[in-house]
């Protein structure tokens, strides 16, 4: 497989516009580029269909069948794309010092076409195991996309092709969302004897948030992840100038470690609110709008230990094991039993309007994946 045939394919993957309507009001959708995937994959006799995780949201699952006895492996990529404003010619790749430019080049469309090929290269391998592509939607928003395959399918190990460097990712942070809302008594801003004030009440909550940052800080870090965290994120109470505020919400995400669990974190809020709540004046309440939980896989895991051997010898050394502080579908997979890790290609410009991905390392990428596939199910 020649380094044009990839470039070719990547290049008609980011002229697809796939961005996620969940992000974007009017975004095309996976549709597109699920049905590009789908007739790629027939032409060269793939087995294949579609996974409807709503209405005009599909992803691809494909599939190259084993002889039987081998184990199962499971690469993933997701179709979707953040949008395109402030970014010329976001649909129009363009090729520069080995580097291709354009929507999706980086997350992920270089990952999906290394899967892609690597699926080719399976057909001829006289494998014992299956191997297993899903290519799903909307990773960029609530993952619906991974959540639905995963009721249909295993596997023994699995891929995530997002981009890292042709570094090995073996840990990721997760993150939990919360609204927290406090009451006040609303009445004219002339008479403080019946007025009590929301948004003064969650100055207190602002205190304790930034006293827990700090002492999050404290506490032991990840090795490679460092520290978790908290902050604040959005904030709005009160009418107007002359009224005191009956009521104010804030939101706050809090990133999360391997180990941490959405219940300890909230029990944790549950625990300041309650603090606070000695004061008479003092009313609250909170909820838990969103968990996703951290990812880890160990380091000496027999897929872990595979890709290892195999990068080192299309590479010449050894990839380090490394930590990403952003959560990705991996964390899905692993929940669902299948030892995960994340290895991609080398790039930049994530969601930026210069996103870009170095050519050569998507065929390194494409290389190692296969490698892989035989050294697993073989």
């Amino acid at each position: 497989m020649t380094e044009s045939t990839l470039t070719k394919l990547l290049a008609a993957l980011i002229q697809i516009d796939s961005t996620n309507p969940s992000l974007i009001a009017g975004g095309v959708g996976e549709a597109p580029i699920a049905q590009f995937v789908e007739d790629w994959l027939t032409r060269r006799g793939i087995e294949v269909e579609l996974d409807q995780a709503a209405a005009g949201r599909p992803s691809v699952v494909a599939r190259v069948r084993g002889q039987g006895g081998g184990r199962a492996l499971l690469l993933n990529a997701h179709l979707d794309t953040v949008g395109t404003a402030n970014m010329p010619d976001a649909l129009t790749p363009r090729i520069q010092d080995g580097r291709m430019y354009g929507r999706g080049s980086y997350d992920m469309k270089s990952g999906l076409a290394a899967c892609l090929l690597a699926l080719l290269d399976a057909q001829s391998a006289n494998l014992r195991g299956d191997v297993i592509l899903t290519a799903v939607a909307d990773e960029e928003h609530a993952s619906i996309g991974t959540s639905s395959v995963l009721r249909r399918l295993s596997a023994d190990a699995a891929i995530v092709t997002e981009p890292t460097s042709l570094k090995l990712c073996v840990a990721h942070k997760g993150f939990t969302w919360h609204q927290i809302k406090t009451f006040g008594v609303a009445a004219h801003g002339s008479r403080p004897d019946l007025g009590s004030d929301a948004v003064a009440q969650m100055g207190r909550v602002l205190g304790k948030l930034e006293a827990l940052q700090t002492e999050l800080e404290r506490r032991p870090a990840h090795p490679l992840l460092g520290h978790a965290s908290v902050h604040a994120s959005t904030i709005a109470g009160g009418q107007e100038l002359s009224s005191y505020p009956a009521e104010c919400i804030l939101n706050l995400e809090r990133r999360t470690l391997p180990g941490e669990t959405a219940e300890a974190v909230s029990a944790e809020w549950e625990g300041i609110l309650a603090e606070l709540s000695n004061s008479p004046d003092f009313k609250a309440e909170h909820r838990l709008l969103l968990a996703r939980s951290a990812f880890s896989v160990p380091g000496d895991a027999p897929i872990v230990q595979i890709l290892e051997t195999q990068a080192a010898q299309v590479l010449g050394h050894v990839p380090e094991q490394i930590g990403l502080s952003f959560w990705m579908d991996s964390a899905l997979i692993a929940g669902a039993g299948i030892p995960t890790v994340i290895f991609g290609p080398h790039g930049g410009g994530a969601h930026s309007a210069a996103e870009w991905v170095d050519l050569e390392s998507v065929e390194q990428c494409r290389a190692i994946l296969s490698g892989v596939v035989r050294a697993f199910c073989g």
